[in-house]
């Protein structure tokens, strides 16, 4: 295989990387390959301990450590098992601990309804999400989804197949970012800011 081949193999590889596109992947290539640094070397050491050390918590869907799975989250005992909050994705799980404020349980659908990317029903932990809500006695999910059409679809569809339980199913609310003006705000977020609206 040439070099340029092996450039072009790495390029296509990391633009299969979310939020990368094929010039940033070309770019990348690029650079790692008249790397000198020893960063290549990096990357790959830590490529290989995610490998070997990381793995999907077989409860939440979260990342955990492979020598602790159920993950931290899922095993304490501190935390409400009657609410479960439905996030996309496992990054999603991280941002919300960082806010700091929610106390319950998680669980990472691992996507959402995207035809146009092929991701149907069976791409999504749908089936485990009942399973979980029967067998934990969960009270309340929280559909903690994007806010563009896909995740619509998502928050549609779960709050349909979820309405026959004795649950209480909500999404975030969605409004004005803090720190932010008005005059910033489109107009979708200011509707939706105005019916998600709360006393004070």
């Amino acid at each position: 295989m040439s070099e340029l081949e092996s450039i072009r193999k790495l390029s296509a590889v990391l633009a299969r990387l979310p939020g990368v596109g094929r010039r940033s992947a070309e770019r990348m290539a690029m650079k790692l390959a008249r790397d000198d640094s020893g960063f290549i070397r990096n990357l790959m050491d830590a490529l290989a301990e995610v490998q070997e050390e990381v793995c999907v918590c077989t409860s939440c869907g979260g990342l955990t450590e492979k020598t602790r799975n159920p993950c931290s989250l899922c095993t304490d005992s501190r935390r409400d098992g009657r609410m479960l909050c439905v996030v996309e994705d496992p990054g999603d799980i991280l941002l919300i601990e960082r806010a700091g404020d929610y106390r319950g349980r998680y669980h990472s659908l691992m996507g959402k309804l995207s035809p146009m990317k092929g991701e149907g029903l069976g791409d999504l932990r749908v089936d485990a999400l009942v399973k979980r809500i029967e067998a934990e006695g969960v009270q309340e999910v929280i559909l903690a989804l994007g806010t563009d059409v896909e995740s619509d679809a998502t928050a549609a569809f779960l709050s349909h197949s979820l309405a026959g339980r004795k649950i209480r199913v909500s999404r975030l609310a969605f409004g004005i970012p803090a720190g932010s003006d008005l005059s910033y705000a489109d107009p979708v977020t200011l509707a939706r800011a105005l019916k998600g609206r709360q006393p004070i």
